[in-house]
């Protein structure tokens, strides 16, 4: 018997299962399962990525100044304060290794990113869930799960796979009500879809307890290439940066999310397509009878009256060529999460879902 073992909690980590891309069988198939931008990147983007293939026998910068710098105008924030990440994945990872250990313990709500208990346990520390009240984040239940061993609270808003969003209010009462060794991290993956949002930025720099993540991967359509990036105290971004590592980021991705990032007006009529069609795709299927929660991201979470209802429209749309994603990994099995395609791909998607359950009648 091998006596070669792995550190503890490793082995209570499930791999992760991506949304799917095909469905066997089905040619003319429609992805609503990844939270993509169905407009794919800016074109800028595109052209920087075919640019940089010139260079790809050198190395990648090292410190991301030009990328963080982009970010910083762009966001009106300290670029000495941000790093970045293969994906905001990464950054999370960090903030686990570096804050969290064996009889540390990292809270994350019961419906929330999956990477907040895997990345926690990759770190040796206990993932503590807490419950949600209506699919949205309860600040006096993370506060009263708070202990001495509390390293860490992640939560996302707006949330994944509910789609809603906990207030600027709420947030600062949280930040404020965590006992002074506890460190908040707001992952805003899909800040960007919620008007006038910054993401908590005003929030960090107010205080020295808060963190939060940021992604190129939804709004701006370069989850192919995996870049997020991170904001919070000076001190804390400090000692990420010392988990590192030196190329964790490839050049093309560098040059394409800047350019990305840049191309402001590319970006604002993404999300104002996506605010369209997610208003449409939210009123059409709460007429046809399928509870949907007002969501502030790039997707709506279809409930039906049971978890059999949803595993099997689950099926009948795949029938149909459309991919969605099951959330009863999210603990939520009476739900579907679609993401908010084009016009075509959101009305496709409704009218099937109407076609199943008028068969159920």
């Amino acid at each position: 018997m091998s006596k070669i073992v792995a550190q503890p909690g490793i082995l209570d980590i499930a791999l992760y299962q991506g949304g799917a891309s095909h469905v066997d069988g089905v040619a003319d198939v429609i992805k609503l399962s990844s939270n993509e931008n169905p407009a794919g990147p800016s074109p800028a983007a595109i052209e920087a990525l075919h640019k940089s293939a010139y260079g790809l026998h050198r190395y990648p910068s090292t410190d991301h100044a030009s990328l963080r710098g982009a970010i910083a105008d762009h966001h009106g924030l300290d670029m000495d304060r941000i790093i970045c990440g293969v994906g905001s994945d990464e950054v999370i990872s960090f903030l686990c290794y570096a804050y969290a250990g064996v009889g540390d313990e990292v809270i994350h709500t019961e419906h929330g990113f999956a990477m907040y208990r895997i990345s926690a346990l990759a770190a040796g520390a206990t993932p503590v869930e807490v419950a949600e009240v209506d699919r949205v984040v309860s600040v006096d239940n993370i506060l009263a799960a708070c202990t001495k061993k509390t390293k860490l609270v992640f939560i996302a808003n707006p949330g994944n796979p509910s789609g809603t969003f906990l207030s600027d209010a709420e947030v600062q009462r949280l930040a404020e009500g965590l006992p002074a060794h506890v460190l908040l991290v707001l992952d805003g993956a899909y800040a960007e879809f919620v008007d006038g949002f910054d993401g908590g930025a005003a929030l960090i720099e107010q205080r020295d307890n808060v963190v939060m993540t940021r992604t190129f991967s939804k709004l701006y359509g370069l989850g192919g290439l995996r870049v997020g990036w991170g904001y919070g105290p000076k001190a804390v971004i400090d000692v990420l940066n010392r988990l590192r590592g030196p190329f964790n980021l490839s050049a093309p991705a560098l040059v394409a999310a800047e350019a990305a990032i840049k191309d402001v007006e590319y970006a604002k009529k993404c999300a104002a397509d996506n605010a369209r069609m997610r208003s449409w795709i939210t009123t059409a299927l709460n007429d046809i009878g399928v509870h949907t929660d007002q969501s502030f991201a790039n997707f709506v979470l279809a409930r039906f009256d049971s978890a059999e209802t949803a595993d099997d429209c689950d099926a009948y749309l795949k029938s149909k060529g459309l991919i969605v994603r099951k959330t009863a990994g999210y603990k939520i099995a009476n739900g579907l999460r679609i993401t908010i395609g084009d016009e075509a791909a959101c009305r496709r998607v409704v009218h099937a879902i109407a076609q199943f359950l008028e068969g159920r009648q």
